[in-house]
C-alpha cells in the first residue's frame, strides 16, 4: 500500500475516495526507561530509550492506519499527517496519531 504525505500520487490516478482513516497508539514510558532518559538528560546527549519508544509508536500508528484503510477497500493513503502528544499526570504517556485519506488508485 502506498502511504504518502502528498495529496496525490505521481503516475497514479485516484479513482475513489474511501474516507478519512486514523491510527492511534498510546504508549507508556516505564520507570527504567524514564531513569535511563534522565541520565542522558543529566550527562547530555540523545535519549535512545525515548527515541526508540517514539519510533515504535509512530510505526505502530502508521501500521494501524494502513490496516484500517485496507479494510475500507483502499490501496493507498494520501495526505498523511502524524501528531504527537504527551498525556497523563506526569506526562508519562506518549500518544501518536496518524491520519490520512484512504483512496483507491489505478
Amino acid at each position: 500500500m502506498i502511504i504518502t504525505t502528498t495529496p496525490s500520487i505521481e503516475g497514479k490516478n485516484i479513482v475513489e475516495y474511501k474516507g478519512i482513516v486514523f491510527g492511534e497508539v498510546i504508549s507508556g514510558v516505564d520507570f527504567v526507561k524514564d531513569f535511563a532518559a534522565g541520565l542522558s538528560n543529566f550527562f547530555g546527549g540523545r535519549s535512545n530509550t525515548y527515541e526508540q519508544e517514539l519510533l515504535n509508536a509512530r510505526e505502530n500508528a502508521l501500521s494501524e492506519m494502513e490496516t484500517r484503510a485496507y479494510q475500507m477497500g483502499a490501496n493507498a493513503v494520501v495526505g498523511v499527517d502524524i501528531d504527537y502528544e504527551v498525556l497523563g499526570s506526569n506526562n508519562g504517556m506518549l500518544m501518536v496519531t496518524a491520519s490520512g485519506t484512504a483512496v483507491r488508485c489505478e
